[in-house]
């Protein structure tokens, strides 16, 4: 991946869900000439909306942003022929959250809580072709075959998780009888469990791992 020229501004857009958080990065970055701020977005519809009618070199998604979400919304950037860096923006006290967010693909994640001088250097860190985490055990995070299920079979094992019957999570996805059974077959081999219970079980147990 080459590097943005940071000779010249920097094109980004924002996107998050609360507006005082919107505005005061707004105000950040506008007061900053390294960059160009070109849009905000307080939802994941206005920033689809955006964000396919112009080009951009960064993006800085709120993790939680809703309706459709950030791993969705970085799916759809990395359909794009030329697609920007995104920077996730949330909850730094879940290491879950930086560990899906670079597995979505994500290039960069920034805690809440830090100092926005942090979210600027970040910012320029992943135009010069950086990737930004915390630490995390890449070793564990490959090990864990949680880790090799579908965004769609993360979903359903969590919504598994809730007790929800065949029926209830064809209506969550979206998806027929028949899928939900395909994704649970393929969850069972993944995990190598044999039943429900059990894959529900592995699923708790990967998540205490990570909250540790």
């Amino acid at each position: 991946m080459s590097n943005i020229d940071i000779s010249k501004p920097i094109d980004l857009i924002l996107c998050d869900g609360n507006p005082i958080v919107l505005s005061a990065m707004s105000e950040t970055f506008e007061e900053d000439s390294r960059f160009s701020l070109v849009a905000t977005s307080g939802t994941s519809e206005g920033f689809l909306t955006t964000i396919l009618r112009i080009d951009v070199q960064l993006c800085i998604i709120d993790w939680n942003i809703r309706d459709l979400g950030a791993e969705k919304l970085i799916d759809v950037l990395r359909s794009q022929s030329i697609p920007p860096r995104t920077i996730i923006y949330g909850d730094g006290s879940d290491p879950d959250i930086a560990r899906q967010a670079m597995g979505a693909g994500a290039a960069a994640f920034v805690s809440r809580s830090s100092p926005v001088e942090t979210l600027i250097q970040t910012c320029l860190d992943v135009a010069a072709g950086k990737m930004v985490f915390p630490f995390l055990d890449i070793r564990e995070l490959r090990n864990d075959p949680i880790n090799t299920l579908s965004r769609k079979e993360k979903l359903l094992i969590e919504a598994l998780s809730e007790g929800l019957t065949n029926k209830e999570l064809s209506k969550r996805l979206e998806i027929s009888s028949n899928t939900v059974k395909f994704h649970i077959s393929n969850i069972f081999d993944k995990l190598s469990v044999k039943n429900r219970a059990q894959a529900i079980a592995h699923y708790y147990k990967s998540k205490s791992k990570l909250n540790e």
